[in-house]
């Protein structure tokens, strides 16, 4: 539990849910692609591996997702939690405003999150 607290604020799955519908927050998806391609991802989720956050993450660096907005909330989930929390710690660092750990992806399927593959 430590670990969520250290990394942004926890937001209730099916909260991120409901915001990530009506477009209210980016949902970002910190696995790799490995993973990515053997589960799915959340439906319209922005997946960047965590290993590649600091650089694509960064609104001044050159490889910048332009998916991203750094003023608009964002909520990130991995496979359990725990990598979703150290991207928040990046994404705090980097500026970003509104960050939170929404957990794993099976916390967002049982919370009525579509999963797309």
């Amino acid at each position: 539990m430590f670990g969520f607290m250290m990394g942004g604020a926890k937001m209730d799955p099916r909260e991120a849910v409901a915001k990530a519908r009506a477009g209210d927050i980016t949902v970002i998806d910190v696995r790799d692609h490995g993973e990515v391609q053997m589960t799915g991802k959340a439906k319209g989720a922005i997946v960047v591996p965590l290993t590649v956050m600091p650089f694509q993450c960064d609104p001044k660096g050159p490889d910048f997702n332009a998916h991203l907005d750094p003023a608009k909330p964002v909520a990130l989930y991995c496979a359990s939690g725990a990598r979703s929390a150290q991207g928040a710690q990046v994404l705090k660092r980097l500026g970003y405003a509104e960050v939170y750990n929404i957990g794993g992806l099976d916390h967002w399927h049982r919370a009525g999150g579509e999963i797309e593959r």
